[in-house]
């Protein structure tokens, strides 16, 4: 048995089927994985996301630690509650993890990191951090709810209006933003779906409450199989198949992530990121189409004539589109067209940039 969040028992009453998540005992669904898509697509949808790990850092010389860390520019955050992705590299320029960052003020920052690499990520922070006196906090004590759609913030406007102030707070919330509370609550308005929502950071103990809450509004639970294949439509890479601590990313479509100015900003992995990105990429993460019948899975060869030209890193059937999706990282000389080995059939493939659905609409 794994480890198990607050709202675990609210799976099991639900009928979830449970599986392994590193490490922890998550929903995979709650009866029709493609139903929890499309819900989330269509009007709003709820997610446990609580085996995510909250880190708060706090300090004189936070910013300053942060700014080294990060490949990101923490200095791009001048109002409170604003949020960076990012992507935390190791000295060759792989990545440890990719998360989102908070600014609350100029002594405290909050980090969101994945839960499989959640002890190589503290250990990586907080060997970095020894010279810099900060505090770091594992915020163990806080689940972490997702509400996405286009109904979600009404949906979330309905239960905060019975929580005191939430409410007024929240829904004056930008994108990529957060709202913190005295009691612990914090509400970014973020998400990894491709839709509109929140991201909901609460005591263990107020899990269960505005879980149900939310249900009874309609709110429909949604497992980590809806998750997946919404954030492949949205063209968000998953770590651990998308990119890891031997990819770089500019290697992972994620060269936006990376901040090169100002110039004497010394961040961890960035003099290979300039010698990478003055040389030229070999190889780059790309989005695959398929526009006949079959789906795309991880690890299948990508083929340009007839020759091996790299592999699929996360494939998929996309609900929202019909057809199957997936991202490949390929030589960086790849064309609009390429093929993909199916149990020993080439099928055709388009070649196109994610995302592959924005605002609920196929863009590709």
């Amino acid at each position: 048995m794994g480890k198990q969040t607050p709202l675990y028992k609210a799976h099991v009453e639900a009928s979830a089927r449970i599986v392994d998540f590193g490490g922890w005992d998550m929903p995979l669904h709650y009866g029709s994985q493609m139903k929890e898509h499309e819900l989330v697509r269509n009007s709003a949808g709820i997610f446990d996301v609580s085996h995510m790990t909250v880190v708060d850092l706090s300090g004189e010389r936070v910013a300053e630690f942060l700014r080294y860390l990060l490949a990101n520019n923490i200095d791009r955050l001048k109002q409170p509650g604003k949020a960076l992705y990012t992507c935390m590299l190791n000295e060759e320029g792989g990545v440890i993890d990719d998360l989102i960052v908070y600014y609350i003020n100029d002594r405290f920052y909050r980090m969101v990191v994945n839960a499989s690499t959640r002890e190589k990520d503290l250990a990586w922070i907080e060997k970095q951090a020894a010279s810099f006196n900060i505090d770091i906090n594992e915020r163990d004590d806080l689940a972490m709810i997702a509400v996405q759609g286009p109904q979600a913030r009404e949906k979330v406007h309905a239960v905060l209006s019975k929580l005191g102030n939430k409410k007024e707070r929240v829904a004056e919330l930008g994108q990529f933003f957060m709202a913190m509370f005295d009691d612990d609550w914090a509400i970014a308005r973020t998400g990894y779906t491709g839709e509109d929502g929140y991201e909901v950071i609460l005591p263990n103990k107020d899990a269960t409450p505005f879980w149900d809450d939310c249900v009874a509004q309609g709110v429909k639970p949604a497992g980590l199989g809806a998750r997946d294949t919404l954030r492949l439509e949205a063209g968000m890479n998953l770590y651990g198949s998308d990119m890891d601590e031997t990819t770089t990313p500019l290697e992972s479509a994620l060269g936006w992530t990376v901040a090169w100015e100002p110039e004497e900003r010394d961040f961890i992995g960035r003099n290979i990121l300039v010698a990478q990105k003055s040389a030229g990429v070999k190889r780059k993460l790309v989005g695959l189409l398929l526009e006949e019948k079959g789906v795309l899975r991880n690890h299948q060869a990508v083929l340009v004539d007839g020759l091996e030209a790299g592999e699929i890193t996360s494939g998929s059937y996309a609900p929202s589109l019909g057809k199957a999706i997936a991202f490949a990282r390929v030589s960086a000389d790849i064309g609009e067209r390429a093929k993909v080995d199916i149990r020993g059939k080439q099928v055709d493939v388009r070649v196109v940039k994610p995302p592959f659905v924005r605002n609920g609409k196929a863009v590709v």
